[in-house]
């Protein structure tokens, strides 16, 4: 079982200008929703650790969740409202964000709440802004001291600096996670707004020497590095795909390789550590197919298993 942590949420896309204004389309999403959506097309039986609404957002994405095999059972249900998210998406399709809402439902996760979560885990996903906003952060680093050592910890920061504008304190929430990690996928782009001085081979030398067992840094259309403290770092080059936009590719990345790294046996610690170069690539070769997926469609739009097999 994986357990995702963090926030659900509603994009706002603007689907252009009328009268009085704009036509906007309102869509699920959040990044560790997509996440455990993909998860879950991916053949996953994921459970969502998050807060969610009563609202008629929140309803929404329960039902969500639930017709997509997402198991709600430890998610926390706070008396506040949904967060809204406008994206807004360049010529080439790279979005920008803004959080309207700060007293909502996924920041309200309360120390509390962590007697809902399954102590059986195999796997718990924390990262994005619910790691750096109080006190949903203070919860999930609660959760994960806990179950360090017990289950694979994997993170993914997911910087959102018109989110949470404190470059500091996504700097330190990285730094206390560092040690706790097993499995840290990050993204070129939030490197660079965190750590402009450090090429990403330096970084993941630093994850490595912190404990870290696999750092994967992806850079969108340059493809994957990533590395071990037996392997070496190594570059593998990303699917050519027509790009729609690039929202939920880190999403559908780092579901694809939880996915792919369990089914295959793989979703440990020692597995992790263990993993030879064949392994390693065969995992990040499924992930980046998956995420080449989603970037053809608009939106966050996961790929279900049979796609992502049919195209490698």
């Amino acid at each position: 079982m994986i357990i995702v942590c963090g926030e659900a949420l509603f994009d706002l896309f603007n689907d252009g200008d009328t009268a009085g204004g704009y036509a906007l389309s309102a869509r699920v999403g959040g990044s560790p929703f997509n996440l455990v959506i993909g998860l879950a097309r991916l053949g996953l039986r994921p459970m969502f650790f998050g807060g969610l609404s009563a609202d008629m957002f929140g309803r929404k994405l329960a039902s969500t969740l639930e017709s997509e095999g997402v198991d709600l059972s430890c998610a926390p249900r706070p008396p506040a409202s949904t967060a809204l998210v406008t994206i807004d998406l360049d010529q080439a399709g790279v979005p920008s964000y803004a959080l309207y809402g700060t007293a909502t439902a996924e920041r309200a996760v309360a120390l509390s709440d962590l007697a809902r979560v399954p102590a059986d885990a195999a796997a718990i996903h924390v990262g994005s802004y619910c790691m750096v906003v109080e006190p949903v952060c203070s919860a999930l680093r609660a959760l994960v001291s806990q179950r360090h050592g017990r289950s694979l910890i994997a993170f993914d920061p997911n910087v959102r600096l018109t989110i949470q504008p404190e470059r500091e304190a996504w700097t330190r929430a990285v730094a206390w996670m560092l040690p706790r990690t097993d499995l840290l996928k990050i993204s070129d782009e939030d490197l660079h707004l965190l750590y402009p001085e450090l090429a990403p081979q330096e970084f993941i030398a630093i994850a490595l020497r912190a404990g870290v067992a696999l750092v994967v840094v992806t850079r969108g259309g340059r493809g994957v590095l990533a590395a071990t403290a037996a392997l070496a770092p190594f570059e593998l080059p990303a699917p050519q795909v027509e790009v729609a936009d690039t929202v939920g590719a880190g999403d559908t990345f780092q579901a694809a390789l939880l996915s792919h790294l369990s089914r295959h046996g793989l979703l440990t610690r020692a597995a992790l550590q263990g993993m030879d170069a064949a392994q390693l690539r065969a995992a990040l070769t499924f992930a980046g197919s998956a995420a080449a997926i989603t970037c053809s469609r608009r939106g966050a739009d996961m790929p279900r298993l049979k796609e992502v097999l049919i195209g490698e």
